[in-house]
C-alpha cells in the first residue's frame, strides 16, 4: 500500500513587476476619481494605468475593493509624511503642517466623501487606516500643545475640517485650477493654529468622532 506524500508548498511573493502593475492602477484610480468620481469605468483606469483590463480585475474584482484600497492608501501616505517629519527635525509643528499640505497634495478632500457613499466604512483594512492616521495626528497635535507651538482649543477635527474645506474647489470650478491657491490658504490656517492664539474660538474644538456623527 502507498502512502501518499504531503508536499508543503511555500507561499510565494508576489513578483516585483506584479507589484508594480498594483500601485500603477492604485495610482491611476486615484488620478480619475478625483477628476471623475468614483463611478469612472475600470477601463479608462487601466488605460491610464498602462495595464490590460484583466490585470485590474485580477488585483480588484469589485469597485469597491479598489476604492477602499485607494482611500486607504492616501491615508497611509499622509501619515508616513508626518512621521517622517516628526522623525527628521522633532518637531511636532512642522510633522503637522507636512501632515496637512500632503494630504491636500493627495486630494484627501475629494476622496474621503466616497468612504461614506461607495462601501462599508468599517472594513478592516479602512478602519486601520484611519485610526492609524486620525492617533498620529492625535499624538502630534498633543505634543506640539505641550510643547507651546500649538493653541489649545483645537481639534483633530478642526484640522481635517480646514484641509478639506481649504483643498476643495467652490462648485464650478475645475480641480486643478486652483492647485497654485491651496497650499498658500492652507499655511495661513495653519499659521492661525499657532499659540498663543490672537482670538477665542466660538464653540468647542472638533474630535473625529464629532464629524463622523454630523
Amino acid at each position: 500500500m502507498q502512502t501518499a506524500t504531503v508536499v508543503q508548498r511555500k507561499a510565494t511573493r508576489p513578483r516585483a513587476d506584479a507589484l508594480r502593475n498594483r500601485e500603477r492602477i492604485i495610482g491611476a484610480a486615484r488620478e480619475m476619481f478625483v477628476e471623475h468620481g468614483p463611478d469612472v469605468p475600470f477601463d479608462d483606469i487601466a488605460r491610464r494605468a498602462g495595464v490590460g483590463n484583466a490585470t485590474v480585475y485580477r488585483n480588484f474584482p469589485d469597485r469597491d475593493s479598489l476604492v477602499r484600497e485607494v482611500v486607504c492608501s492616501v491615508m497611509n501616505r499622509t501619515a508616513q509624511a508626518a512621521e517622517e517629519a516628526l522623525a527628521e527635525t522633532g518637531d511636532a509643528f512642522e510633522a503637522l503642517e507636512r501632515f496637512v499640505h500632503v494630504a491636500a497634495d493627495e486630494r484627501i478632500s475629494a476622496l474621503c466623501p466616497m468612504v461614506c457613499s461607495t462601501f462599508d466604512q468599517n472594513h478592516p483594512d479602512l478602519m486601520a487606516a484611519r485610526e492609524r492616521t486620525e492617533d498620529l495626528i492625535g499624538e502630534v497635535m498633543d505634543r506640539a500643545r505641550a510643547a507651546g507651538q500649538l493653541r489649545p482649543d483645537v481639534g483633530v477635527g478642526d484640522v481635517m475640517v480646514a484641509v478639506a474645506q481649504l483643498s476643495r474647489p467652490p462648485a464650478g470650478l475645475g480641480c486643478l485650477s486652483l492647485d497654485p491657491f491651496v497650499h498658500r490658504h492652507l499655511q495661513l490656517f495653519l499659521d492661525g493654529l499657532r499659540a498663543p492664539a490672537r482670538s477665542a474660538l466660538p464653540g468647542t474644538a472638533a474630535t473625529m468622532e464629532d464629524l463622523r456623527q454630523t
